[in-house]
């Protein structure tokens, strides 16, 4: 059973940064991608970055693509996410959540599940 853990969420004032863990337990990490997420209040939950642990592939949404940060210990089964210059709205919860296709090939609204119980990330001004 894929089980997925997030971690690492806080208070932090704008301009901030935080390092998100997602520990991923139950499947072998090489045969999946890890995707994080977040959604705030009353807006639908967002996509954000995808690493895939065959070959370390990576990809952004355009609104986190200079400040956001994902990698991955594959040794430890745990992906991050280090998320620099935070604002205001990135408040929100945070997930993880997989997929078994290539981050290049997945769409963020379609082809993940086994979803973390996310991780509250605030950000104050």
């Amino acid at each position: 059973e894929v089980q997925l853990v997030e971690s690492g969420g806080g208070l932090v004032q704008a301009g901030g940064s935080l390092r998100l863990s997602c520990a991923a337990s139950g499947f072998k990490f090489e045969d999946y991608s890890i995707g994080w997420f977040r959604q705030a209040p009353g807006k639908e939950r967002e996509g954000l970055s995808c690493i895939s642990g065959s070959d370390g592939s990576t990809k952004y949404t355009d609104s986190v693509k200079r400040r956001f940060t994902i990698s991955s210990d594959n040794a430890k089964n745990t992906v991050y996410l280090q998320m620099n210059s935070l604002k205001p709205e990135d408040t929100a919860v945070y997930y993880c959540a997989s997929t078994r296709l290539l981050c290049r090939y997945s769409n963020y609204a379609l082809d993940f599940g086994s979803w973390g119980q996310g991780t509250q990330v605030t950000v104050s001004s």
